[in-house]
């Protein structure tokens, strides 16, 4: 494996999607046949639950996959987010309650729903990386290949490490742009941000229209699109939201 060439490519590739490709390609080497990445700026939500992907990309897997782990809320459910959550290291997995595998602890009838989406699309077993980033960052690399899973786990194994190396070269590669879609950098305008960190400084939307130079109903405006892209009841929770999110942190180079 080219480590250097591995990484060139990541880092020339024009888009996500062109790495998200990449990423693939390097894991269908593995033997994988679909790929699943998920990416949260932070583990839990506000209210303590985990943490829906703000970022899921799938390859090689029924789109439908986005609506249940996204919109459905499976992703809360799902035994190997619940591992990756508690380890740094690469794991095997097997939906199959009689095998021995880390995710069998989480196993129960929360999950029941998980399993039984996975089970009717041939996605039993596989291999996921976690990956817990300096800021609280998280996000999962996952391989999955149809057929034995006994034999999954055999070769599997034997490219672990090597899986791992890839699924965190390309995280690294793919930081900036995964954190400005993941952190509503690319719904929330410039303007938008710039209204609502002021009114996390405290300034009332005259203030801030003094400031940037702007009317006040303008500033209004920009604070209730900022609001409802953020899913906020109101100003205050919008500011909360975008503190939490790390809206106004700077993107990292």
């Amino acid at each position: 494996m080219d480590i250097i060439d591995i990484e060139e490519r990541f880092a020339t590739s024009g888009s996500l999607a062109s790495q998200i490709d990449l990423l693939f390609d390097e894991i269908q080497s593995f033997g994988f046949d679909t790929l699943i990445y998920d990416y949260t700026p932070t583990r839990y939500d506000l209210d303590g639950t985990l943490m829906i992907p703000t970022v899921l990309e799938l390859r090689n897997v029924d789109e439908t996959m986005r609506d249940y782990w996204c919109g459905r809320g499976y992703f809360r459910h799902d035994p190997v987010q619940h591992v990756a959550l508690g380890t740094t290291a690469p794991f095997f997995w097997n939906y199959d309650p009689k095998a021995q595998t880390r995710i069998r602890a989480f196993m129960n009838e929360e999950s029941a729903c998980v399993a039984d989406f996975l089970a009717e699309r041939g996605l039993t077993a596989g291999v996921t990386v976690p990956i817990h980033l300096p800021d609280g960052d998280y996000a999962t690399v996952t391989g999955i290949r149809a057929g034995d899973p006994a034999r999954l786990e055999r070769e599997a194994r034997l490219c672990l490490g090597d899986f791992s190396l890839i699924a965190h070269l390309f995280q690294r590669a793919a930081s900036d742009r995964i954190t400005r879609q993941a952190h509503g950098l690319g719904r929330l305008t410039a303007r938008e941000r710039e209204c609502l960190r002021h009114a996390a400084d405290g300034l009332s939307a005259k203030e801030i229209s003094r400031l940037i130079d702007r009317s006040v109903p303008t500033v209004v405006m920009h604070l209730n699109a900022a609001t409802r892209k953020l899913g906020a009841k109101n100003r205050t929770q919008a500011v909360a939201k975008a503190a939490y999110f790390r809206l106004f942190d700077p993107p990292r180079q």
